[in-house]
């Protein structure tokens, strides 16, 4: 039994290495193919990093590049994420962070065009889908995203909208660096990016679901085989139309954890009615696996 679990944790290993390595690719072709050619910023410590190479570029004695940068700052927060998210965590955002610096230098920027919508749009839509892959396999992003991490688990704020709120000052500085116009590109690049990560990170979305079933025990404990979730059961529920005797089920998942609820529905009870109803805000206690 402990060679299987050892096997399987190793292809996690490899799954989460593989993660990363898609990660610092599209992070690469979103940076160097359309961000960079329509002087559009990204969010977070990339779009600080940016910011950096920019005015090095333009004041400085020398021009430090943004892949460089983008690595340096994320060092402290590195600590951070040790000590505050978990260990293995941090080591997989390492190397999330590395493979990205690296990718940056290795995929020279192509210039696709430079309308900077046409860039702000793809650029946010392609970093989004990378950043929403990493965070759903258990891997930071580094920057923004430890910070967000680490809040989230106090307040319960979207990934997403936390980002958003980080990101205005890079939007006024992209303004100042680049012009007004290039602000409100920049803006919508962020909304853009923001907007995909959270559809791909759907484990930060909750549901609550309701199900009314002839064999609530059966039920029950098909759920919580599959899944870590309490359950409240009210007896003596009564179908309408049979005016057979039912009981209600209810409790709140992640859509990340829709998969594991349908086969546990397939296995106990595949005639019970269940509606999944998308929700907002848990108040009180909701267990969230530590990454």
């Amino acid at each position: 039994m402990e060679d299987i679990q050892k096997l399987i944790e190793k292809h996690q290993y490899f799954g989460r290495a593989g993660t990363a390595l898609i990660y610092a690719t599209l992070v690469s072709i979103a940076v160097n193919f359309f961000w960079t050619p329509g002087n559009i910023y990204s969010s977070g410590v990339t779009g600080v990093a940016q910011l950096i190479n920019t005015l090095t570029g333009r004041y400085g004695p020398f021009q430090l590049s943004t892949s460089l940068m983008l690595f340096v700052l994320n060092v402290p927060l590195f600590i951070l994420a040790w000590f505050k998210i978990g260990k293995q965590f941090t080591v997989f955002t390492f190397i999330s962070v590395a493979l990205a610096s690296i990718m940056m230098n290795l995929l020279h920027p192509i210039p696709l065009t430079h309308d900077p919508l046409i860039c702000a749009i793809f650029g946010g839509a392609i970093n989004g889908l990378g950043t929403g892959l990493a965070l759903r396999y258990g891997i930071s992003t580094g920057g923004l995203d430890i910070i967000g991490l680490t809040l989230r688990k106090k307040t319960g704020t979207k990934m997403g909208t936390l980002n958003m709120a980080f990101n205005f000052l890079i939007v006024v500085a992209a303004g100042f660096v680049f012009g007004w116009p290039y602000a409100l590109y920049s803006a919508i690049g962020l909304v853009v990016n923001a907007r995909v990560m959270d559809m791909v990170y759907t484990r930060q979305q909750l549901l609550q679901i309701l199900i009314v079933t002839g064999r609530p025990k059966s039920v029950t404990d098909s759920i919580q085989n599959h899944l870590r979730r309490g359950i409240t059961i009210v007896h003596d529920v009564e179908g309408a139309y049979k005016h057979d005797e039912k009981a209600l089920l209810i409790t709140v998942i992640s859509r990340y954890e829709m998969y594991e609820l349908q086969e546990a529905m397939e296995e106990s009870d595949d005639k019970a009615f269940v509606s999944v109803t998308e929700i907002k805000q848990v108040m009180g206690h909701f267990y969230e696996p530590e990454l």
